[in-house]
């Protein structure tokens, strides 16, 4: 029955006049609250952006959204982590820091309440039927108001839905002609409905005017764009939707499993260059015909012929033999890849004929997402999934296991070339009954010559080879000088490795070596300082959390409003988000995880810079984690030993050496299309730790003493 109210609620608010159902609720609420919120500025009655539909909920969560006017200064740490996952420096929206406490005057509802005001149509105005249906919608609703003072939301009569410049339903000069309305206020107040945006070959979400303080009601939003809170994303829904009511849905009663005909369903068009075409391009490796059955034609548009492939002819046969209704209606789950822009209409289709969706749109927020839980209704898959299935089928002796697909991190992150067995892999220790390795191998990245007895490289190495838990050191010669000879370095009860790091480059201190013998790696940069004890208890705690970055050296990632990027900063504050792989335990999969998962483009850059490599494995193992680093017992001495190097080679010495992370932020977020990094309160100390006991009970003392 659930399930039934479920789509039933959802093809409602497809529907313009649902839309405004729900502002008019949103809005008179925030209406009545906003006195309120003068009275309590501690509790601003801003509703949290809801960032975790798809993501497990920690309990380090980011703070609540801050008005971008109120927003405090890097000392105050505030972070503001857009999804709020978007990056504002390509947002294509001038009033891309909107939010309803900024952007939108409560004022105009308090004394008339919620009331809309449609524009007067103007003279020789074109007005596609869809709109139509739109303004027709709200004029016939109770919120409707003609006259414009007593308004609280405005809404255009000039056609904004079509904004493709190639399209026939495209209106010229819409900049001049907003701008001149006598109301516009710099868009205040007002609703913009859009449903294309862009044109061929981008198809950038670009509107192609300056809405600037409008609130959106645009489909095939991006999370990037999308301003929580302010916009909304509405489905895409074609012209022939119906303006009210419309054919019930098609879910009868729950059989689980459900009896139907097929398990996967679809039938579109098929681009044979230019964006949206790799998804529905390699569809036709998982159709089967029989209960997976995915049917794309490339017999679209006027010039196919021209450019049509091999396959095209076969496809179109394919295409011709099945009734697009009678699969949608017997099918449990339905496909919605993304085509040219990420929303489609297969998309309400599917809920109407109560068939799941299964999206494949990355970076789609999805309708009503700010109300609606889609992970309860839908599967949110990931555009990149279908390649690595096919590779499955391909590979087989090295395909991943259905526990592999369906335990977290899933099958992007779990590559099979590393191993067949699950427990080389430090996510399925528990799920097989294993305990995490009780041995690490210490690996010392060397850069600097060895010129004396007394440098810092050979006390860091007595004292990693001290600890009980040490089976070998490996010391990785990165150094433009030649290997010291081996009297030159310390004895050991461990044996010590010397090998020269491949072509001296800083990414060559995560290549997977075979010397690493076991699964946990204790990285530390030559410069270090640890004592025997803590690094005894760093290994404890890594074995706790055998998937996370366990280390010392905190740092922190935030939102810089005035240069609307990620900054990087090293100051100690009450939160962390990188543990830096300069003294920090993790496991040896993250080694060829970072060598064969990452873009050469981010890997190039990290050896051009000599630099950011740690960030850049800390953004790795958060993506794939979906969780923080955990920092061990405050270690202050390490910062200021590592800020006190004046030698040539050290790092910190280089004064561009702080601004090159500020900008390997921002190009990492890029690439992974999302700020990953999560922040946390938390650090582990022993047990005892300053406690007021005899030092003689405490298994960790010398940690104290530090």
């Amino acid at each position: 029955m659930q399930a039934k109210k479920r789509y039933f609620i959802l093809l409602s608010a497809g529907s313009c006049l649902a839309l405004l159902f729900y502002f008019g609720g949103l809005q008179f609420r925030a209406s009545r609250s906003h006195s309120r919120r003068e009275e309590h500025s501690g509790r601003n009655g801003l509703h949290h952006p809801s960032p975790d539909h798809f993501w497990p909920r920690f309990p380090d969560a980011l703070r609540p959204f801050v008005p971008w006017d109120q927003l405090e200064n890097e000392d105050s740490s505030v972070h503001i982590s857009p999804r709020q996952k978007r990056d504002a420096n390509s947002s294509i929206y001038k009033g891309k820091k909107c939010r309803m406490e900024s952007c939108f005057d409560f004022t105009l509802c308090k004394k008339n309440g919620f009331k809309v005001y449609v524009y007067p149509q103007q003279k020789g105005e074109k007005i596609a039927e869809s709109y139509q249906n739109i303004l027709a919608a709200i004029e016939g609703s109770r919120f409707y108001t003609s006259d414009p003072s007593q308004a609280c939301l405005f809404v255009l009569s000039l056609d904004t839905l079509d904004r493709d410049q190639l399209s026939p339903q495209y209106v010229h000069n819409l900049r001049s002609k907003v701008q001149s309305l006598h109301l516009w206020n710099n868009g205040r107040n007002h609703l913009i409905f859009n449903l294309y945006s862009g044109t061929w070959p981008d198809y950038t979400e670009d509107v192609g005017f300056d809405i600037g303080q409008a609130m959106l009601a645009k489909a095939s939003i991006s999370t990037e764009n999308f301003r929580p809170n302010f916009d909304v994303s509405i489905p895409l829904f074609s012209k022939d939707h119906p303006r009210t009511g419309g054919e019930r849905g098609f879910l009868k009663f729950n059989t689980i499993p459900p009896l139907r005909k097929y398990m996967l369903v679809f039938k579109g068009k098929r681009y044979l260059t230019g964006i949206g075409s790799d998804t529905r391009n390699a569809l036709y490796h998982v159709h089967n015909g029989e209960d997976v059955v995915l049917l794309t034609t490339c017999k679209h548009g006027k010039d196919w012929q021209k450019h049509k492939d091999s396959r095209c002819d076969r496809d179109n046969t394919e295409y011709e033999k099945y009734d697009y209704r009678e699969m949608l209606h017997n099918a449990t789950f339905c496909l919605v890849p993304r085509g040219r822009r990420l929303g489609s209409f297969r998309f309400l289709e599917a809920l109407q004929a109560a068939c799941i969706p299964v999206m494949l749109s990355n970076g789609w927020e999805l309708p009503f997402s700010e109300v609606i839980s889609w992970n309860q209704a839908a599967v949110i898959g990931d555009e990149r999934l279908l390649l690595q299935i096919i590779q499955d089928r391909i590979f087989k002796h090295i395909s991943r296991n259905s526990l592999i697909w369906n335990k977290h991190p899933g099958g992007l992150f779990v590559l099979p070339q590393y191993s067949s067995y699950l427990g080389d892999f430090p996510y399925y220790y528990a799920n097989l009954g294993l305990k995490p390795p009780p041995k690490f191998t210490a690996v010392i990245h060397a850069v600097t010559p060895l010129v004396s007895q007394s440098q810092p490289v050979l006390k860091l190495l007595v004292a990693a080879a001290r600890s009980q838990y040490c089976a070998q050191i490996i010391v990785l010669w990165n150094c433009d000088k030649p290997l010291p000879a081996k009297h030159r370095w310390p004895a050991t009860a461990v044996p010590v490795i010397v090998i020269e790091g491949e072509s001296k480059v800083m990414s060559s201190r995560f290549l997977p070596y075979d010397n690493i013998v076991t699964d946990a790696v204790l990285s530390l940069d030559e410069d270090t300082v640890l004592s025997t004890t803590e690094v005894d208890f760093a290994f404890t705690v890594w074995q706790s959390f055998p998937e996370r970055i366990v280390g010392y050296p905190a740092r922190s990632h935030f939102w810089d409003n005035s240069k609307e990027r990620w900054g990087y900063t090293s100051k100690w504050t009450n939160d962390y988000s990188m543990v830096l792989t300069g003294a920090a335990i993790y496991h040896k999969y993250y080694h060829y995880l970072y060598t064969h998962y990452l873009p050469a483009s981010l890997k190039n850059m990290v050896d051009q810079l000599a630099n950011c490599e740690d960030i850049l494995m800390n953004f790795l193992v958060s993506a794939v984690t979906k969780l923080p680093p955990i920092k061990v017992t405050q270690k202050k001495q390490y910062k200021e030993t590592m800020m006190g190097q004046t030698s040539r080679a050290s790092r910190w010495a280089d004064p561009d050496h702080f601004a090159q992370r500020q900008s390997c932020m921002n190009t990492f977020a890029s690439w992974f299309g999302y700020m990953p990094l999560i922040h946390s309160q938390m650090r582990l100390d022993p047990v005892l730790f300053k406690d007021q006991v005899s030092i003689l009970r405490k298994k960790y003392r010398d940690i104290e003493r530090l």
